[in-house]
């Protein structure tokens, strides 16, 4: 794996922990980054739960890209 690649997985592992964690924290981060903030109109504290899924599979998918492809 090249170091662009590496950095750009690191970082969407990141951006995935932090929605993840925008589910249950309440810090000016994790509202700054929050997705459902960003898709949709009126946000609620009904709309955070998107917030974990879409961390799960962001950090999820930039995991795999890690672990599957060799340095």
């Amino acid at each position: 794996m090249h170091a662009p690649d590496l950095l750009i997985n690191l970082l969407g592992t990141g951006y995935g922990l932090i929605l993840v964690a925008a589910m249950f924290v309440r810090t000016r981060l994790t509202e700054a980054m929050r997705i459902d903030a960003l898709f949709i109109p009126h946000y609620s504290e009904k709309t955070r739960p998107l917030n974990l899924l879409a961390g799960l599979l962001v950090a999820g998918y930039a995991l795999y890209s890690l672990l599957t492809h060799p340095l």
